[in-house]
């Protein structure tokens, strides 16, 4: 399996490649994730991004043109690189056995010529058991709102600070936001946010355990990306119960569905604080929020998503015997 991802980044594509290698090990596979290939032997290839990975995808159809090959499609690959780098994405996504979509919406996005080897899988989480307890000085203090994930243009990271200075005098809403920044220029508007703005507090980038310590000190997490693949912070989110207001982009959509009642219209701050106005002071709401993520928690478990990853690499061994 290949990603562009090193060890020990904290960057979504790490951790994914990581646990599907701890899910395929499950199920009696070898695994090896690398981030660089030279051709070495494999029975089967697992690529995630077809368009960051698409020489290594190049040089495995050289190498073992017989070999069942899966590629992983981002959300980049999907909203940005299939439209700017429309040749080494598309060549990625033909030349797979079997495509994996983190969303169910996906294959509206792609050439309808590919559909037949999609397989949606949702990513997992962890349950409530592996989450902390509320730290006892936030317990009926502040109403807080987490937005999880590096700082950068696809997660319109600071849509909900610029929310926040829309709600009324009285609202308790502080806005903590977790995460690298993508550069410098991020960095600054994420500082400059901090000392304009007092609902607002960059964390910087924290690790699993502060991380889950910070949603479960959270009211309501905030997702409020321009495009998404299928954010796994959903996942967290619905198997910790932590109502979520979400964009209305495909990538959400295909993960909370249709009828959720949290979202907002793309980079509408205006609309983000309504919601974030009405979570804080009408419960009725907020508690349809929570029960809509409780719903959809069995969505996210890791026994799903192996068997999604059986399913893909089933998949992939039938099609490429069959091209054979």
């Amino acid at each position: 399996m290949i990603t562009p991802a090193k060890p020990g980044s904290r960057a979504g594509n790490r951790a994914t490649a990581e646990r599907w290698q701890w899910l395929l090990q499950r199920a009696g596979h070898r695994v090896t994730v690398v981030t660089e290939y030279a051709g070495e032997p494999c029975d089967a290839f697992i690529a995630l991004h077809a368009w960051r990975s698409v020489e290594a995808v190049r040089r495995f159809r050289s190498s073992w043109p017989e070999r069942p090959l899966i590629v992983a499609l981002t959300g980049t690959d999907i909203y940005r690189h299939q439209r700017e780098y429309p040749e080494d994405t598309r060549y990625s996504m033909a030349e797979a056995d079997a495509l994996i979509g983190l969303h169910d919406r996906l294959a509206a996005d792609i050439p309808a010529g590919f559909s037949d080897k999609l397989v949606t899988l949702y990513q997992s989480a962890a349950g409530p058991e592996d989450f902390p307890q509320v730290q006892p000085e936030v317990a009926g203090a502040d109403f807080n709102v987490c937005v999880i994930g590096h700082l950068r243009e696809e997660k319109d990271s600071l849509r909900a600070a610029c929310a926040s200075r829309l709600l009324p005098p009285e609202s308790r809403i502080r806005v903590l936001c977790a995460g690298k920044p993508h550069n410098e220029q991020w960095q600054a508007m994420a500082e400059r946010e901090m000392g304009e703005n007092h609902r607002f507090r960059w964390l910087g980038e924290l690790d699993q355990a502060q991380t889950r310590q910070l949603m479960v000190n959270s009211k309501v997490m905030v997702i409020s990306s321009v495009m998404e693949g299928g954010a796994n912070v959903v996942s967290e989110a619905c198997r910790a119960g932590l109502p979520v207001i979400a964009s209305d982009i495909p990538g959400n959509l295909g993960l909370l569905g249709e009828d959720y009642p949290g979202y907002f219209p793309v980079q509408n701050e205006r609309a983000l604080a309504d919601l974030l106005n009405r979570a804080e002071t009408d419960p009725t709401f907020l508690g349809s929020l929570k029960s809509a993520v409780s719903r959809l928690a069995d969505r996210f478990t890791p026994e799903r998503e192996q068997a999604s990853l059986e399913q893909a690499l089933a998949l992939a061994v039938q099609r490429r015997s069959q091209r054979a």
